[in-house]
């Protein structure tokens, strides 16, 4: 019997440099994304949906995100 491959991260924390690398524009919007983000996650918990129809959604807005600040002009 086969066991599981355990998760090893090569570093403790997470690294940010993509972060502090981008223009604070980009920084700013990233931010606010991700509040929105949360925020809708907890509101579809709060009004019992299902995980799975959640997720789609959340991940449905994620793009569209991701679209517009790879379109964010510099």
């Amino acid at each position: 019997m086969r066991r599981p491959i355990a998760f090893r991260p090569s570093s403790p924390q997470p690294s940010r440099d993509g972060r502090e690398r981008a223009p604070a524009a980009a920084r700013a919007r990233g931010h606010l994304g991700n509040q929105r983000l949360n925020q809708r996650w907890k509101t579809f918990i709060a009004r019992h949906k299902r995980p799975v129809v959640a997720n789609v959604a959340i991940a449905r807005e994620l793009a569209g995100w991701c679209w517009s600040l790879a379109t964010l002009p510099d």
